[in-house]
């Protein structure tokens, strides 16, 4: 071969779909690789959460994450994850939590973060109503519909 030949085949290859390609002939070997080429990925099962987590949700999730409300017994609900992650009662370490047992609070208003990716989400409460009992340990990890708190509406 040539080296026209050779320019002509590594053009040639350039254009074409192929990843790799061999050429042996008699006292000559040449073997071209693409840069281009993107590697296969193959994504992880997506974990599916356990049953007595699948409670109905009443509330629509606003942007990045948002409280749902399950009806428990008499005027106590239970607010749960709407996501996975881990979950924190205060913005950082040295700030007091977000809300104690027997805190009334207003639509809208934090009541704690669920950290998922690195990115923290707060979640906000969707009615007015009074902290009954936390559920969840600061830093726990918390799974989808994984009760948070029990409130009482107002």
């Amino acid at each position: 071969m040539n080296q026209k030949q050779i320019f002509e085949l590594i053009e040639k290859f350039e254009e074409s779909n192929l990843s790799e390609l061999k050429v042996e002939t008699e006292g000559f070997k040449i073997k071209l690789k693409s840069a281009n080429t993107i590697p296969v990925v193959t994504a992880a099962p997506v974990a599916i959460p356990p049953a007595a987590y699948q409670q109905p949700i009443t509330a629509v999730p606003s942007e990045a994450a948002a409280a749902a409300a399950v009806e428990v017994s008499g005027n106590n609900e239970i607010i749960t994850s709407p996501i996975v992650g881990s979950f924190y009662r205060a913005p950082a370490t040295d700030a007091p939590p977000f809300v104690e047992e027997g805190s009334q609070i207003q639509t809208g208003d934090s009541i704690c973060i669920i950290e998922a990716m690195k990115i923290m989400n707060k979640l906000e409460a969707e009615f007015p109503c009074e902290i009954v009992k936390i559920l969840a340990e600061n830093g726990q990890m918390v799974e989808y519909g994984a009760p948070l708190f029990e409130v009482r509406r107002k």
